[in-house]
């Protein structure tokens, strides 16, 4: 599962809405819904994000793994 933990940290420490990386990135309300809920997005949305902020994939979110691939 996909977690955007590093995400909302990065918005904290820059204090950056949700809703201005939304416009600044052109993101829909959906999008970022799915975002917030942990969701898959596009690798366009991630590079979106990516570009606005000015980092790596790596740095905004991270794998974890799911209860059923822990086995």
């Amino acid at each position: 599962m996909i977690n955007y933990n590093k995400l909302w940290h990065i918005l904290v420490d820059r204090q950056m809405t949700k809703e201005a990386l939304k416009n600044k990135a052109g993101l829909s309300s959906a999008t970022m819904t799915k975002i917030s809920k942990g969701e898959s997005v596009t690798l366009k949305t991630i590079n979106a994000i990516c570009n606005v902020l000015q980092v790596q994939p790596g740095d905004i979110l991270e794998w974890v793994p799911d209860e059923s691939t822990k086995n």
